[in-house]
């Protein structure tokens, strides 16, 4: 994944790959660009489902933090 990309907020990259979705589906792509476009959109799809396993795992520790776990500083592991 590239640097830029790692910095999308979730929301940015879920427009993105909608858009890359819509010009896919209109058939009005030529082939050439149609895989990059594909490219691009499985990179999105891998970051925003990296973002939502993070929200996951803080909900998880937060969660644990009201049953009275001790809270501890969340870091995500970075993705290669």
């Amino acid at each position: 994944m590239e640097a830029k990309d790692a910095k999308l907020s979730f929301e940015t990259a879920l427009a993105k790959l909608e858009t890359i979705v819509e010009s896919m589906e209109s058939g009005e792509v030529p082939l050439a660009e149609l895989l990059a476009k594909f490219e691009e959109g499985n990179k999105l799809l891998k970051l925003c489902e990296a973002r939502l396993k993070e929200a996951e795992l803080k909900i998880e520790q937060l969660k644990k933090s009201k049953d009275g776990v001790a809270f501890a500083k969340f870091e995500a592991a970075p993705e290669a």
